[in-house]
């Protein structure tokens, strides 16, 4: 969810924090520390990760911006890397990511099909149903399917009908 940049600026208020406790760290053990909260096993492998591109970047339709925002980043845990409207009061272009895996939701005619499915790589499929099942969110309470093609699959479905897998290869 965090970018680059936004590890960095993490890890240097680590260190001013950890400072004004008398505890002194250097840079790149800050790093490090935050790669870690963030799930990597260490720095390299956080930039690595960071800096994978995705050939294509799926287009979602969604209707009411205060239910995807609540649905999107509120509930699955996705943070926001752009919007753009041509104008006010115009239709919402949102593109949100959540560990390296983008998705546009966009509210202009036209984008996207309600009904559409993506087909989502985990590496901890386990990790991901408990944070999910750990948030209250009325009515949405996945489970995991052992036995689906590709490896134990988890269905999502927001609330314009669109479907999530997330999948955690075998």
């Amino acid at each position: 969810m965090f970018t680059i940049p936004a590890a960095k600026s993490a890890a240097r208020r680590l260190r001013a924090a950890l400072a004004r406790t008398g505890v002194t760290v250097g840079h790149s053990a800050s790093l490090e520390l935050v790669a870690q909260q963030l799930g990597s096993a260490d720095w390299n492998t956080y930039v690595a990760q960071r800096r994978q591109r995705f050939a294509a970047v799926p287009v979602l339709r969604s209707f009411d911006e205060r239910v995807a925002r609540r649905f999107y980043l509120d509930y699955l845990g996705f943070g926001v890397v752009f919007e753009h409207r041509f104008q006010p009061g115009m239709p919402l272009y949102l593109r949100v990511e959540r560990d390296g895996m983008r998705i546009d939701l966009s509210e202009h005619h036209g984008d996207g099909t309600p009904g559409s499915s993506v087909w989502v790589e985990t590496a901890d499929l386990e990790a991901l149903h408990a944070e999910l099942s750990a948030r209250q969110s009325a009515g949405i309470r996945p489970g995991i399917d052992p036995d689906a093609p590709g490896g134990p699959t988890m269905n999502v479905i927001d609330p314009f009908g669109n479907t999530l897998r997330f999948c955690q290869p075998a």
